[in-house]
């Protein structure tokens, strides 16, 4: 009989030695894999995403004040970076010190006709009423012949300044001739000019358009009517090269992310107005009308763009800023389509 119980005992130590055996290798496999996945990512993220923003009533801002980029890579640090205008986000991206940005369609042509490090991923809208040229009640100017011996206010190589001399070209108004002066400056200059009284108008974009509008301010006309006559002016999303092509899922989630926002908007365009309305300074009602002034596109909208009217559109506000003398000259259609990143929308 003890000889069978010490067999059995004997059987019941053997399993246990095997099974805590097995299970220090399961542990040992468990960390190598673990480890191994660590070492060898599926997909390189950053430890950082640097995003350069402006102050416009589109589907980025919606983003931003939704978090929903932060919600998305919560291991990553979103920095987000803002600016007043297109140009400095073009300097911002030349020297390396953001990834993501935002520019109208003039500071684009601008950038790759000086071969900044960019490329455009995204078309975030079609600029409409959101822009326009807004004169003071008293100042008699009643239509662009009117600005004669004026004094107007835009950013230079923005998508007012580009509309605002498009519009002048239209109606066959010469600024030197006419003695029209155009000074450039930023938007918050801009209304400490027009409460000074120092300028007569501006050609400007939301939400400064609307602080004029409220301080005896008039719109004389507006970019959704310089469209039809074929001068379209958009905003546009661009990243670093080097970005792109080190972390193109990155850049692929950040589009997605965007096409949130716009879909968020559209479902909840109260709710919307009401988050951006702070970043705006404008009080909620305010600003939902501002954000129905520009056309929202989402990414179904994209190849269409892309594969289409973009690259065209470039090149023809790259050959009016020549025009202009801008820009020394402008590159052919074809530098602005491989400028595109349109292989992220087949």
């Amino acid at each position: 009989m003890k000889t069978l119980i010490r067999k059995k005992l004997w059987l019941i130590t053997t399993l246990l030695v095997l099974l805590a055996t097995a299970a220090c290798s399961n542990q040992n496999n468990a960390a190598e894999t673990v480890n191994s996945t660590q070492a060898n990512p599926s997909e390189k993220v950053p430890e950082k995403i640097v995003l350069g923003y402006q102050v416009s009533p589109n589907g980025e801002l919606v983003a931003k004040a939704l978090g929903l980029l932060e919600k998305k890579y919560p291991d990553i640090k979103i920095e987000w970076v803002k600016f007043e205008a297109g140009r400095d986000v073009n300097n911002a991206i030349a020297s390396g010190s953001i990834d993501f940005g935002l520019v109208g369609t003039p500071p684009a042509a601008i950038g790759i006709a000086s071969k900044l490090p960019y490329k455009i991923y995204y078309l975030h809208d079609v600029i409409g009423e959101s822009e326009a040229l807004v004169v003071k009640k008293d100042s008699g100017i009643t239509s662009l012949q009117d600005l004669k011996g004026k004094t107007i206010a835009t950013t230079f190589s923005s998508t007012s300044h580009f509309s605002l001399l498009g519009a002048l070209k239209s109606e066959g108004v010469d600024p030197a001739k006419e003695n029209i002066t155009i000074l450039d400056m930023q938007p918050p200059d801009i209304f400490a000019a027009w409460q000074r009284g120092d300028i007569d108008g501006a050609y400007i974009w939301q939400p400064m358009q609307s602080k004029l509008i409220a301080d005896n301010g008039e719109v004389i006309i507006h970019s959704g009517e310089l469209a039809e006559k074929g001068v379209i002016t958009a905003e546009l999303g661009i990243v670093h090269p080097d970005f792109a092509e080190q972390y193109p899922d990155i850049v692929k989630g950040y589009i997605s992310v965007l096409d949130e926002a716009v879909t968020y908007y559209h479902h909840n365009p109260e709710k919307s107005a009401e988050l951006l309305s702070k970043e705006l300074g404008l009080s909620p009602e305010e600003s939902l009308k501002t954000m129905k002034q520009i056309v929202w596109l989402d990414a179904s909208k994209q190849k269409e763009y892309f594969d289409g009217a973009l690259a065209e559109t470039l090149k023809n506000t790259a050959d009016f800023l020549v025009d202009q003398k801008s820009i020394t000259n402008a590159p052919d259609q074809a530098t602005f389509k491989k400028a595109l990143l349109s292989d992220f929308y087949e």
